[in-house]
């Protein structure tokens, strides 16, 4: 029989098993949204700013660690940590922030992922936006944490159709490489402004308390005790958390590289430079790279989005509950949280209802940049607070490299806001 934690006698886990949070999180943030951010990339400046994203890929893969180390070793999110050792003020300002973001942000997906099913069927694009809508709420309301974690973990597959769509583009993969690995940039609005939307769709306030959260859903799911509390299954566990974060931010980014590629290689070369949407994304590629590329394109918006929808709403979920000492976790039942899911239910709703208002989307994504780029910063350092405090993590802080990482990140994410308010 297996063990309660999965675990061999070695202990070692299952390879699929090491994958979980991280890999979630990080498919997580190529939702509709954040496809649209890297497609709008691709066609505006080719293959030239690509490196932005491998250049994202450390930063991101830093703070999501520290996060992820913070739920593993004090069995608390983000949220909780903060109400516990930081002011109260702080923490309504934050949680007041991301409920804020993320509502817009679920518009948004919701939306794209209504537009791209009337791509391929006629009908009222409302009507298919509150089926996604409440479709999504039934999974995290009515089905069990671990599966719907294992349905959420071989959701990422999904993000397999933006490198099919690179392959079967005409790609300069010479040009691609090297737009990858040599920054060239301008300091001029087009590029800060581009700069600026893939740092922050790419480090996004939502992914931090989700991480967080998930890493104590899952103690709670293998019954094991925080990491400040049992020290000597650290070792294992941080060389887990290490892998899951390293492999699940790697795909995210490696997936929007490939995103810019496609876009780069079949919108760019044909002189359309500006789009509106991922749907418009899609729809553009359709008579430069035929049905298969457009299909894959515009299926990936609606499988992405699946994917997006219930974190954004889990992690304001989240944040909200931890906030006001209320029961929450996707792992109890909703008589057991009423409240938690109350607020995955009205932060769901009122990304549906967004779309009643016809708000142009890249307004709406200007938005929730703009708020992103107000929480990020200070999100992220009193995260890194959090980390180094023993109050909070006992003997379990940070080490010196992971501190490094984490502040470089936070220092990185100040710079970006403070570009995004002056250009």
């Amino acid at each position: 029989m297996a063990r309660p934690d999965d675990t061999a006698p070695d202990g070692r886990r299952p390879a699929l098993e090491v994958l979980g949070p991280g890999l979630v999180t990080g498919a997580a943030d190529d939702d509709p949204s954040g496809i649209a951010t890297y497609s709008q990339v691709g066609a505006q400046f080719g293959y030239a700013m690509s490196w932005a994203l491998l250049f994202s890929f450390p930063l991101m893969a830093a703070i999501q660690a520290v996060c992820a180390q913070v739920g593993a070793s004090t069995g608390k999110g983000i949220a909780r940590n903060l109400k516990e050792h930081y002011p109260r003020p702080l923490l309504h300002f934050i949680v007041m922030l991301l409920l804020v973001a993320n509502v817009i942000n679920l518009g948004a997906d919701l939306g794209a992922m209504g537009a791209a099913v009337g791509l391929f069927l006629p009908g009222d694009d409302m009507i298919v936006i509150l089926v996604f809508g409440l479709a999504s709420i039934a999974l995290e309301v009515l089905v069990s944490y671990e599966r719907y974690a294992s349905i959420l973990k071989w959701a990422t597959l999904s993000l397999l159709s933006y490198f099919a769509v690179a392959a079967v583009a005409a790609v300069d993969w010479r040009a691609a490489a090297l737009g990858a690995i040599i920054p060239t940039f301008t300091f001029d609005k087009d590029h800060v402004t581009a700069l600026v939307a893939v740092l922050g769709t790419t480090i996004s306030p939502y992914l931090f308390f989700w991480q967080a959260a998930q890493e104590v859903e899952e103690q709670e799911r293998r019954h094991t005790k925080p990491l400040c509390v049992s020290p000597r299954t650290a070792g294992a566990e941080l060389r887990r958390i290490r892998t899951d974060t390293l492999v699940g931010m790697g795909f995210s980014n490696l997936t929007a590289i490939f995103i810019v590629i496609a876009t780069a290689a079949t919108l760019h070369q044909q002189g359309i430079f500006q789009i509106e949407s991922a749907v418009e994304a899609a729809t553009a590629l359709r008579p430069i790279s035929g049905d298969f590329a457009f299909m894959l394109f515009a299926l990936g918006i609606i499988s992405t989005g699946l994917l997006a929808v219930p974190v954004l709403a889990g992690s304001a979920a989240y944040a909200v509950t931890e906030s006001f000492g209320w029961r929450e976790g996707l792992g109890r039942r909703p008589r057991e949280a009423k409240a938690f899911y109350a607020v995955i239910t009205l932060a769901t709703l009122a990304g549906v209802a967004m779309n009643l208002l016809d708000v142009n989307p890249m307004k709406a994504l200007y938005w929730s940049a703009v708020v992103n780029g107000l929480l990020a910063p200070p999100l992220m350092a009193v995260t890194m607070l959090i980390a180094r405090n023993r109050r909070a993590m006992g003997n379990m802080v940070i080490g010196p490299r992971l501190a490094f990482g984490g502040w470089l990140s936070t220092a990185v994410m100040a710079g970006v806001a403070v570009m995004f308010f002056v250009i």
